[in-house]
This record gives C-alpha cells, structure tokens and sequence, in this order.
C-alpha cells in the first residue's frame, strides 16, 4: 500500500464538518492538529477524507505494538463475551491477577511486588504518591522542574513543564519542591557532561535535603526516566542511577514515572534499566493496554495497605482492558520489540541527525530507542527556542501525511510503532525531510 497518500489536503470537507462539532460539543482539551480517524492499522491511519497517514505519534506512545494489533483485538473480543466489567477492587476474576504477576516479572528487581490497577498515568501517580504516603509516614516530595505527570490535583503538584497547566488550580497538593532535570543542552548550571559530574544530582544532597527537603519529611524523589511533555529530555548515563541514591540515604523512595517511556518505547523494557536501577514504586500505562484505559503503580508487597478502603477505584484491572495489556506484553516478548526498538532507534537516529546537519534550525537531537527528539532554534550560536518553526513543520508535515506531536517548548517528537516496517519509518523520515527543506527556504 502506498504511504503516505493524500488525496486531499487535511483537514478536509468530512474533517473540517467533525471537527466543528467536536468544538461544540467537547470541552477544550490538548488539541494538536485536525486530523479525523476513521480507521487506524499498525502503523498508518486513514482519515475520514480517504487520505492515509504515518503515525510517529502512536496515540502519545500508546500504540507501541501498533493500532488495532490482531492479538489485541482478538483478546478484547473473547473477553467481551464473557464479561466487560466485575469491580475488580470488590470482586475477584483471574485475568487481573495473571496481568499483575506478570507485571512484577518484568518490571525491576527481584523482590516480591504488588500492583494497583488505574485507568491512567495520572491515577497511577496519585496512588504512587499514597502509597508512600501511607508507608514511610512523610509528606514531602522532590520532583522536576519540566516534569509532567499528570494535571490531576495531585499529580498537578508534581508537574511542572508548562505554566497554563498549574495556573488558576492553587492549591496543589502541598509539600512539593522542584529541582532543575538533567536537561544537558540547556544546562541550568551552565556546565558540561561529564566535566559536571552530574552536578544537577548531587546538588539535591548537597543543598536542597539540608534545607527546603529535609530527609525527616522527604518521602519520595518523582522523576521520568526521560522526560514527556517537558521536551523528551534524556539525563546522562549515570543520573538516574546518583538520584537513586540520593533517595536512599534520605529515606525515601525512588518513584519512577514510566507512563511514557515503558513498555519498550527507548530501546529497553524500561527507561531505568539504561541505569540499572530499581525504584521503589514505578507507574504506568499508555502502552499498557494498546489503547484500552489502563495503569499501574507497582510497589514492594510489603508496603500494601494493611486493611481494606484505604485506597480504590471502580475500573482499576477492568478485565477487557486487562485482556489487551496481556496481549500487548505477549507481542512484545514474542516480536522481540524491544530489541526491534534499540535498533530502528538507532536508524531513527541517524537520520534524525543528517536531517540536522543540513539545516541550521535543529538545535539538538536526542532520544533512546524509538523515543527520539528534535529541538528547534532560532540559530545555533543563540540556541534561542523556536516553537513557531516547530509548529510550522508540524502543520506541514499532517497536509503531507505524516502525524507528529510537539512537546517542551520548541520540540517535536517522534514516537512509532515498535513494530513499524521499516519501509513506512524510512516513508515517514522522508516526508520530514521534505518538510524541513520548505521551512529552510
């Protein structure tokens, strides 16, 4: 099949008539580019108009195993007929409980686990924030500056890539302070990898825990192993590892906020693993279910509640969506994409950075695996954001048939199927190519 086609422009005459009801009826959301799906497989997307197009964007890294993958949709089917909905919380059935023994297998460290269903990330950190709550008898908590994990109340505490997402919500939950990420090319610090020696971490003992985190109070350290929303920020070899650290010796706990990057989106099942590290509690969803509502909070079985209601929901390990996440995890074992994601992000890469050496507005590229990066700029000496050329590339690039998503301030994302063909990914770069040529003239 021929990818990308475009019959007619986007948004067309059905988009654009959808598109102005969905304005009507939907509160304002996230909304990045008109693009109206009818039908989506693996990697490409028809839009209501019979034009196709290469997702980069995969649902914001949700379909890792691609749209509609045939042993999902095989696995939600069988569930379907047998039932849709038990409360999992209040009742028993089987299918959550084999998901949640295989979650402990594949999610770092030996130690025997437990896991809390959600229906999101954003859940999932408000139950991980609980959970150490409830445990470690502290209230305050260390995040990053760039960070995003969610724009729940207590999540919005955490998150901090973009001040429209807290503005008017004061209060938060309190007891939260922000240290600047490893963001390396745009050091905060003004220094250089490794010279530094990762002085954005050791600046939090060094400094913050002697005075505005005291150990005392500091009940867990939140990061994303590579930054989301905040602009696919990747910290050095060896930071994950100091901050782990770091919490140790405060007493706290390491809580890493995989939404995003698990699942085998950065060329390992985890973006931890780059720094073989094993945090106390760890969150996900996104690819957890291949498009179904699902999340986790991983932790130590230790640390489980002691008695009932102290912590629920109603649709946490919903059987259907539970169905899909065992698929999901069966294809990824069995198409070994997260050995497939290692090596075409390394070919992503590459041509991510030939893409940048003939153009001057690219000022970094960055990622692992198949969550890679480019930030744009104003120029390189300057390094100045550039998010009117970012979003430019990003309109050109769907009225061509490529879908991309933006992130940080002047950053766009590209984010495939793990099991993309290589002739679509090579398509998809190719049509970036074009677009970058039109916005260098």
């Amino acid at each position: 099949m021929k990818a990308p086609d475009i019959k007619v422009t986007p948004p067309g005459p059905k988009a654009r008539e959808i598109v102005e009801r969905d304005r009507a009826f939907i509160a304002t959301t996230t909304k990045t580019a008109p693009i109206v799906a009818q039908r989506a497989q693996g990697s490409l997307v028809w839009d209501v108009d019979g034009n196709v197009l290469i997702d980069f964007a995969t649902g914001i890294s949700v379909l890792n195993i691609g749209a509609s993958h045939p042993k999902v949709v095989q696995a939600v089917t069988e569930q379907a007929k047998l039932f849709t909905h038990f409360a999992g919380t209040d009742y028993y059935y089987e299918i959550q409980t084999r998901l949640a023994e295989k979650l402990g297998k594949i999610t770092p460290g030996k130690h025997k686990k437990k896991v809390f269903f959600t229906n999101s990330g954003a859940e999932s950190n408000e139950a991980a924030l609980k959970i150490a709550k409830y445990n470690l008898k502290k209230q305050m908590f260390l995040a990053f500056l760039r960070a995003f994990h969610g724009r729940t109340q207590g999540a919005l505490a955490l998150t901090a890539s973009k001040a429209k997402h807290r503005a008017g919500f004061f209060p938060t939950m309190p007891g939260v302070v922000h240290v600047p990420y490893a963001y390396c090319f745009r050091c905060p610090y003004k220094m250089t990898y490794p010279a530094c020696d990762l002085y954005c971490a050791n600046i939090i003992e060094d400094l913050y825990t002697k005075t505005i985190a005291p150990p005392a109070d500091l009940a867990g350290i939140v990061l994303e192993p590579v930054q989301g929303e905040g602009g696919y920020i990747v910290p050095p070899p060896g930071w994950i590892k100091r901050i782990s650290e770091i919490a140790k010796r405060a007493g706290a706990w390491l809580i890493a906020d995989e939404v995003q990057s698990g699942f085998g989106r950065t060329g390992k099942w985890w973006g931890v693993d780059h720094d073989a590290v094993v945090p106390e509690v760890m969150t996900l969803a996104k690819a957890m279910g291949s498009g179904l509502p699902i999340g986790a909070a991983v932790f130590p079985a230790e640390m489980d509640f002691k008695e009932y209601g102290i912590h629920s929901n109603t649709y946490g390990g919903n059987p259907v969506a539970a169905a899909a996440s065992l698929a999901t995890i069966e294809v990824i074992e069995s198409e070994r994409l997260v050995e497939r994601s290692e090596r075409l992000g390394k070919h992503l890469a590459k041509r991510l950075d030939e893409l940048k050496d003939k153009v001057s507005f690219v000022g970094d590229r960055r990622g692992l695996g198949l969550m890679q990066a480019t930030e744009f700029v104003t120029d390189r000496k300057s390094n100045k954001p550039d998010p009117k050329i970012r979003d430019a590339i990003t309109e050109d690039a769907y009225k061509h048939g490529l879908i991309l998503l933006p992130c940080g301030d002047s950053t766009l994302r590209y984010i495939p199927a793990l099991n993309v063909p290589e002739d679509i990914l090579d398509a998809g770069i190719d049509v970036l190519a074009e677009c970058f040529k039109r916005a260098a003239k």
